[in-house]
């Protein structure tokens, strides 16, 4: 049996999904497979069947991620089925594809503190452990007690904090590896003043983004002591448009989609702010987007 043929019971199985519909920049070609398996178990049982020599993408709502024009030769694992959220005392453990603003939204309802900043996330659980995602100087790793991931081979591990060495805008996860829950210790507090935190960050986060516009979020990590933002404005480049795509003019660590923006466009604004800024200030700016180049 072929192993496309395999994998049916286990989810729906695509060829050629347009990778621009997953992402909220709107951009990128196609990957050559695109599976939504059915359950936690299912991805368990379909990952032993893939092909070794197919590399595979995990894909929470795409929020931190820039796909190649010519799109991803290997598949694409979509986690929405995995969205399930429990909370047992003050510990929250929250599936991959648990969308981060609601996971802050049950925390607070419950009276917990530690993931307000999460209210203000776009993206997916999944993404937010393998980046340690944070806003507003707080972090995944301020809370996370333990990871739970999915082997290649489907095999599956839990992970402590220690063991994920957590440091900024980054985790330590095994190569081809799939994340599928986390757990997160919480600190009782009021519910009202949780709420007033991240109503106060929303609001914070409106007024100083694009959020009208197809982005990725931050583009770029802050230095160390100083801003990514104030850097590519202080070098001339806000507003800066190559093709269809634009440094943000409300905040210069975000490039927006114009329409019909090609990650060609967006690479070459990272590499003029990074070229830029090195020689101005002798400082290298580091991405923060994942970028997915085409693999032949």
């Amino acid at each position: 049996m072929p192993w496309q043929q395999s994998l049916l019971p286990f989810g729906e199985l695509s060829q050629h999904e347009p990778m621009a519909k997953h992402t909220t920049l709107a951009i990128g070609g196609a990957a050559t497979w695109y599976f939504k398996p059915n359950d936690k178990e299912s991805l368990c049982q379909a990952l032993a069947l893939i092909p070794h020599d197919i590399r595979i993408l995990a894909l929470g709502r795409g929020s931190n991620l820039l796909v190649a024009d010519q799109g991803f030769n290997g598949m694409v694992i979509d986690l929405g089925m995995l969205s399930y959220i429990q909370l047992n005392g003050q510990t929250l453990t929250a599936q991959a594809g648990s969308r981060m603003s609601k996971i802050a939204q049950t925390a607070a309802s419950a009276g917990l503190s530690g993931l307000e900043f999460m209210a203000t996330v776009p993206g997916d659980l999944g993404g937010g452990i393998a980046m340690n995602a944070g806003a507003f100087g707080q972090q995944v790793s301020d809370t996370c007690l333990h990871a739970d991931i999915i082997h290649r081979d489907g095999r599956v591990e839990t992970l402590s904090q220690q063991q994920l060495h957590m440091a900024y805008r980054h985790s330590q996860i095994p190569e081809q590896s799939i994340i599928t829950s986390a757990s997160f210790k919480l600190q009782i507090s009021d519910q009202q003043s949780i709420r007033d935190v991240m109503r106060d960050m929303r609001q914070r986060r409106s007024q100083t983004q694009p959020l009208s516009m197809p982005n990725c979020g931050s583009v770029f990590k802050n230095p160390k002591g100083d801003y990514a933002a104030r850097l590519i404005e202080a070098v001339g480049l806000k507003g800066k448009v190559i093709g269809n795509a634009q440094i943000s003019e409300v905040h210069a660590n975000f490039i927006v989609n114009l329409g019909q923006a090609q990650s060609s466009d967006v690479t070459a604004l990272i590499q003029l702010a990074q070229q830029s800024v090195l020689e101005k200030f002798a400082i290298k700016l580091e991405t923060e987007v994942s970028i997915l180049e085409a693999v032949q």
